[in-house]
């Protein structure tokens, strides 16, 4: 019989914490895909920080370490440069990537740290209740914006991707979306070349995934896949933003 569909080595048998819906589960997965086929499961290291992804470490079948919020670029650095046969990689939120972190995220790309980050945008806060975050789209509702974002009040939201793109030190930048099994694919392929560019020494690679929170933006799963495709896509536009040779 032809196997067709079968674990990845890279995941544990833990079952994941997160809600109904969260589309963290599928990036796990796609993470843990491109690691085992690039054969370099002895010598990664993740590095997940405070979050909705904070239990990482018990669902990666690698060497991981936690950081304090926002901060798992440095520990990530340091992992890297002690160690630079190592494939170093951080699995960050947008509350903890955008804005606790946003200096350390900033300051990594523009080293050109050869480390990958995979950065999971849901628009929201979504382990601490739901609160605004610097990725909230103008309108939406959250807990600390029950009126929705004003931008007047607010400012807009951070396009990650498009700024770190203007920097010199990155090498592979990328935003993809997982609410469908076409664009699923698609991620798996930007996740893998992130990978491929930090094994090869390009430098500083992360790829921006567009991911679902249900519970926080009080939607069924299947709401929250449609709401992502019509809402978030449009302000967050899919695609390479940086790409050396």
């Amino acid at each position: 019989m032809a196997v067709v569909y079968e674990k990845t080595k890279l995941l544990t048998d833990k079952p994941l914490h997160y809600c109904p819906g969260c589309t963290h589960g599928i990036i796990h997965r796609l993470v843990a895909e491109a690691i085992d086929e690039l054969g370099v499961q002895e010598k990664t290291i993740g590095i997940a920080p405070v979050g909705c992804a904070v239990f990482a470490y018990d669902y990666f079948n690698c060497d991981m370490m936690e950081a304090a919020h926002g901060r798992a670029p440095a520990v990530a650095t340091g992992c890297k440069r002690v160690n630079p046969n190592n494939v170093v990689f951080t699995y960050q939120g947008d509350g903890d990537l955008a804005s606790i972190g946003a200096a350390e995220i900033t300051h990594a790309a523009t080293r050109g740290e050869n480390i990958t980050v995979i950065f999971v945008n849901n628009a929201i806060y979504g382990m601490t209740g739901g609160q605004m975050a610097p990725t909230t789209l103008p309108g939406q509702v959250t807990t600390t914006s029950p009126y929705g974002r004003d931008p007047k009040l607010c400012g807009y939201p951070i396009r990650v991707s498009e700024m770190l793109a203007t920097l010199d030190g990155p090498a592979y930048i990328a935003r993809v979306s997982v609410h469908d099994v076409k664009h699923i694919m698609e991620a798996k392929k930007a996740i893998k070349k992130a990978f491929e560019m930090q094994i090869a020494g390009k430098g500083f690679s992360m790829v921006e995934v567009l991911s679902a929170c249900p519970t926080n933006w009080g939607m069924t799963p299947q709401e929250a896949l449609k709401w992502l495709e019509e809402n978030m896509i449009p302000q967050y536009p899919l695609g390479v933003k940086k790409e050396v040779e």
